[in-house]
C-alpha cells in the first residue's frame, strides 16, 4: 500500500530546487556581470539540471527583490526576473534539461527552443511540432515571459526571424467579440496558416459553417469557434484524435504558422532578394517558382533570410539582463556544425535548380556566437561525463579560459558526486545488499526515481518481495519539503547523483540497474517507447511471465538456461510460444524483450513462431493509429 506524505511550501524566494535552508549551497556562487565568465562547479548526472533550476530561482528572486526591496516576501520565480539561456553543446542535453529542470522546480517557466532536426540544406522541412514550439518560444521570449531558455548550439547558430515579424504577424481574439469570417481567412493566410478539411497539427485551420476550427502554433490543442452570426459565441478547446470538444476558455492567441509569411508583400520581397542573389534564369527554379505560387516547398526554412530585410539570433530576443550558460564544450561543437554546413554547402551546392545560400548567411560561425555572448554575464558548466578541461573551450573563446581554471580550484569540491552502487545482483542471496547499505549510511537523505508509475510498480513489487518498502512521494519538491529519509517516486531524471552540500543523494534505474542496456532519448519526430513495458534486469522476470519480443511477439518466459557456446557458457532466457515451439535469447539481448501488457496474464496469447502473426498484428496496430491520426 502506498503512503503519501504532506508537506510544508518553503517561503516563495527560497530556491525550491534544493531542500529548504539547504540553499545555502549555492551561496558560493556569485553571479556573473556583464561581459564576465565564471565557472560553475562540476556535476554528475543529473545534478547539472538541480544545479541550474535552483540557480535560476535564485536569480529570478534575486532580481525581484532588487527592483521592489518592500516586496521581497512576494518575490516569486513566476515573475519577471533575471532569465538563464543556456545553449548545450549536444541537442540531447537541452531536451533533457528542459525535462528535469521542470521537476526539480515546477514554478519555472522552462522553454526549449529545439532544433530543426534535420541536417543544413536537408531537402525537407522541419516537423510543424517543432516549429510550433520554436515560435512559442520565440515569442516568450519576447514578452519577458520565460525563466530558463534551453537551445542546442545548432539552434543557437542559426540565423532567425526578427522579433518585429513575430509582433507584426501575432493576433489576438476573443469571447463576445465581433469577427469578419472573410477578414480572418484572410488573417490566417498571412500568418502562414493552411486551409484543411480537418485540423490535426499545428498551423491548420478549418470553416464549416459557423464553426472555425483553428490549431494555432504554440498551443496544446486546437481550439473550435462558434460564430453567432459575425460574433464569437463560444470558443472551446477539442481533440485533434476524436474531434470532441473539451473546455470553453475566453482569448485565443494566434502566433503565425511559420517562422516567415507566404502573403504577396513576402512573397514579391523573396522573388527579388532571389534575383539579386543568384544568377540565371529564376523559372528554372521549382523553389522560385513554388514560393511566386504561394506554396512552400520542402527544405524552404533554408531561404529564410529572403522573406525578411534582416534576420536576428538567439540574443537578440534575450533581455538585456539575461545570463548565458555554456553547457558542455559550445565551442568545439559549433565548429563541428560549421564545418559540416561548409561540406554539405559545397556538396550540394551544384544543383542549379535548387541554389543554396552561403553558409554564413544561416548561421552564426563560432566566434560571432561567442561575440555576441560577451554582451552578457555568462556561466560555464561541463556536461556530465566530460573530462576535465572539454568544457574550457567555451571559455577560452573570451581568453579567460586560465582564469576560469583559477576560479574552480579555489571553489574547491564539485556541487554532486556520483552516487553509492546500488546495483541490484539477482545471482546474490540478497539482491538489493548494496541498495539496503545505501540506504542505510547516515547523515544523508535517499531517493529511488523510477522512470514512470508503472516503472514505479514494478520496482515497490521487486522491493516488496526482498523485505524492503519505501514510502511514495508525489514528486522531488514533496521529498525536498518533507521530513523523510528515504523514499521513491516517480520522474525524468536520467541518472543518479549525491549532493554532499544538501545531503541529499538520488539513485536511478541507471544506478540500479548498471549493466542493463540504457535507452537514448528520442527526438520529437520519432515514436516514444512505452516506458511502462521496458525490462531492466531478469529479477523482474518470474517463470510463467507472458513478454513481448520485437521479432517473434507473445511468448512466456520459462527461466534461465545455461548453453556451452565457443566463448564459454552463455545464459539464455528461455521462450516458450505456441505449440511448445522454444526460443532461447540472449541475456545480452534483454533489450529485444518488453513486458505483455495486454489482457490477464494467465489469458496471454502465445504467438506461433515463424507464422507471421506477430507481423500482421504490428501492421493492423499501425494502420488503426495512422487511420486515427486521419
Amino acid at each position: 500500500m502506498r503512503t503519501e506524505f504532506p508537506t510544508t511550501s518553503p517561503a516563495a524566494a527560497t530556491p525550491q530546487g534544493l531542500p529548504g535552508d539547504r540553499a545555502d549551497a549555492l551561496g558560493s556562487i556569485p553571479a556573473p556581470g556583464r561581459g564576465q565568465v565564471r565557472t560553475l562547479p562540476r556535476c554528475h548526472g543529473s545534478a547539472d539540471a538541480l544545479l541550474l533550476a535552483a540557480l535560476a530561482e535564485r536569480e529570478s528572486a534575486r532580481a525581484l527583490r532588487a527592483a521592489d526591496p518592500a516586496d521581497a516576501e512576494a518575490a516569486t520565480p513566476t515573475a519577471h526576473g533575471r532569465a538563464l539561456a543556456i545553449i548545450t553543446a549536444k541537442p540531447g542535453d537541452a531536451v533533457r534539461l528542459a525535462q528535469e529542470m521542470r521537476w526539480f522546480a515546477p514554478l519555472l517557466r522552462v522553454l526549449l527552443l529545439p532544433d530543426w532536426e534535420t541536417l543544413p540544406y536537408d531537402a525537407f522541412s522541419p516537423h510543424q511540432d517543432l516549429v510550433s514550439e520554436r515560435l512559442s518560444t520565440l515569442y516568450a521570449l519576447q514578452q519577458h515571459d520565460c525563466d530558463v531558455v534551453l537551445a542546442p548550439v545548432a539552434t543557437a547558430l542559426q540565423r532567425l526571424a526578427p522579433a518585429r515579424y513575430l509582433a507584426s504577424h501575432t493576433f489576438f481574439f476573443h469571447k463576445g467579440q465581433q469577427l469578419d469570417e472573410a477578414r480572418l481567412r484572410r488573417q490566417l493566410a498571412f500568418a502562414g496558416y493552411e486551409h484543411v478539411k480537418q485540423v490535426v497539427r499545428p498551423g491548420e485551420y478549418a470553416v464549416r459553417g459557423g464553426l472555425i476550427d483553428l490549431f494555432p502554433t504554440g498551443s496544446n490543442l486546437p481550439y473550435r469557434i462558434d460564430l453567432f452570426g459575425d460574433e464569437i459565441d463560444s470558443i472551446r478547446t477539442f481533440d485533434p484524435d476524436t474531434q470532441r470538444s473539451l473546455y470553453p476558455i475566453d482569448r485565443v492567441r494566434l502566433l503565425p504558422g511559420r517562422e516567415f509569411a507566404l502573403d504577396e508583400a513576402a512573397r514579391t520581397a523573396f522573388r527579388g532578394r532571389w534575383r539579386e542573389r543568384f544568377e540565371g534564369d529564376p523559372s528554372a527554379s521549382t523553389i522560385y517558382r513554388d514560393v511566386g505560387n504561394g506554396i512552400a516547398p520542402a527544405g524552404i526554412e533554408y531561404w529564410l533570410p529572403l522573406f525578411h530585410e534582416h534576420t536576428a539570433t538567439l540574443f537578440d530576443y534575450l533581455p538585456d539582463d539575461a545570463i548565458v550558460v555554456s553547457h558542455g564544450d559550445v565551442d568545439a561543437a559549433a565548429r563541428r556544425f560549421g564545418q559540416e554546413a561548409a561540406e554539405r554547402y559545397r556538396f550540394l551546392s551544384h544543383d542549379r535548380s535548387r541554389p543554396l545560400l552561403k553558409p554564413e548567411e544561416l548561421f552564426l560561425d563560432s566566434a560571432t556566437l561567442f561575440a555576441q555572448a560577451k554582451e552578457f554575464g555568462r556561466w560555464s558548466i561541463a556536461a556530465p561525463g566530460e573530462a576535465d578541461g572539454d568544457g574550457a573551450g567555451s571559455a577560452a573563446r573570451d581568453g579567460s579560459a586560465a582564469h576560469e581554471a583559477g576560479e574552480a580550484r579555489e571553489r574547491g569540491a564539485p556541487f554532486a558526486l556520483p552516487p553509492a552502487d546500488v546495483a541490484i545482483e539477482r545471482r546474490a542471496p540478497d539482491p538489493l545488499e548494496r541498495l539496503r547499505a545505501w540506504l542505510a549510511e547516515p547523515g544523508t537523505r535517499k531517493l529511488v526515481v523510477a522512470e514512470s508509475p508503472g516503472r514505479r510498480e514494478t520496482l515497490e513489487q521487486l522491493f516488496a518481495e526482498n523485505g524492503l518498502r519505501l514510502p511514495a512521494v508525489d514528486d522531488w519538491k514533496r521529498f525536498a519539503d518533507s521530513e523523510l529519509r528515504e523514499a521513491i517516486t516517480v520522474g525524468p531524471i536520467f541518472d543518479g547523483f549525491a549532493v554532499p552540500g544538501a545531503r541529499i543523494s538520488v539513485a536511478t534505474e541507471t544506478e540500479l540497474f548498471a549493466g542493463a542496456p540504457r535507452r537514448r532519448r528520442r527526438g520529437l519526430r520519432e515514436a516514444q517507447t512505452d516506458v511502462d513495458s521496458i525490462i531492466r534486469d531478469l529479477s523482474e522476470l518470474k517463470a510463467g511471465d507472458p513478454v513481448v519480443h520485437a521479432q517473434h511477439g507473445i511468448g512466456r518466459y520459462e527461466g534461465l538456461v545455461t548453453m556451452e557456446l565457443d566463448e564459454g557458457p552463455t545464459e539464455f532466457l528461455h521462450l516458450r510460444y505456441a505449440k511448445d515451439a522454444t526460443l532461447y535469447v540472449p541475456v545480452a539481448q534483454l533489450h529485444v524483450i518488453s513486458r505483455y501488457s495486454g489482457t490477464a496474464p494467465e489469458d496471454a496469447p502465445l504467438h506461433e513462431l515463424g507464422s507471421g502473426q506477430w507481423e500482421k498484428a504490428r501492421r493492423r496496430a499501425a494502420s488503426k493509429a495512422r487511420d486515427a491520426a486521419a
